[in-house]
């Protein structure tokens, strides 16, 4: 089945695998410059094991708590990655995943600093679930009456409905004050920048906008999608 994935869901399915064995068999500090940080506020912001650096907006993102953490982030790489990957084409879908994933890091860290600052509450950020919102957004947009489920949903409901059942979830879980140790303002931020995508995508081109040249035909997805 790997073998017949689109390519850039495969690669980021073996980079998240393979970020993961490392933090098992690697100590916690070899790793910890890769975990997303809020802004320093100390006399030492430039230090990378207890401050933001911009390359954590990116590495956050192949780092996981659990196996139960990974195994849900890969489940819905797989199902909802590479459906888009075939129709979008590998280049826009990299481009997709990667504006979530940053901008879902942007949204994490402005909420995280503030947290500090106020608080004094210091806490990462990790995971691939900003980006797996983001293409859940783009999925929903794109094939809104699909009909798909989950694991833990026991009907199959449309595409727009369960995306917009987990957005107003996550929008009340980010403001109740609930510790449940996820970064909910991390998954508003990833479906928030992917409905920017393509909202932005989708704007009608100027008249005399060049006709742009046919890209090359899609693969076919893997995926058994009800319609």
């Amino acid at each position: 089945m790997l073998s017949r994935l689109p390519p850039v869901t495969k690669a980021l399915l073996l980079a998240n695998v393979l970020v993961y064995v490392l933090q098992l068999l690697l100590p916690n500090d070899y790793l910890a410059p890769l975990k997303l940080w809020p802004i320093a506020l100390d006399d030492d912001p430039f230090s990378p094991t207890a401050s933001f650096m911009p390359w954590q907006l990116v590495t956050y993102a192949f780092m996981h708590g659990d196996p139960l953490h990974i195994a849900m982030n890969l489940i819905c790489l797989l199902m909802f990655g590479a459906e888009l990957e075939s129709f979008w084409g590998s280049r826009r879908f990299l481009v997709f995943y990667t504006v979530c994933v940053v901008g879902a890091g942007l949204c994490q860290v402005a909420v995280a600093t503030l947290m500090l600052a106020q608080n004094g509450w210091l806490y990462t950020s990790l995971g691939a679930s900003g980006g797996v919102f983001g293409l859940l957004a783009g999925y929903a947009m794109e094939f809104p009456n699909h009909r798909v489920g989950l694991l833990f949903l026991p009907v199959m409901i449309k595409a727009r409905t369960l995306v917009a059942i987990f957005a107003v979830a996550q929008l009340l879980l980010a403001f109740s004050g609930l510790d449940t140790g996820e970064a909910h303002f991390a998954h508003l931020g990833g479906m928030l920048f992917g409905w920017l995508m393509i909202r932005r995508w989708r704007r009608p081109r100027p008249p005399d906008a060049p006709t742009p040249k046919p890209g090359p035909k899609k693969r076919p997805s893997h995926l058994r999608v009800v319609k």
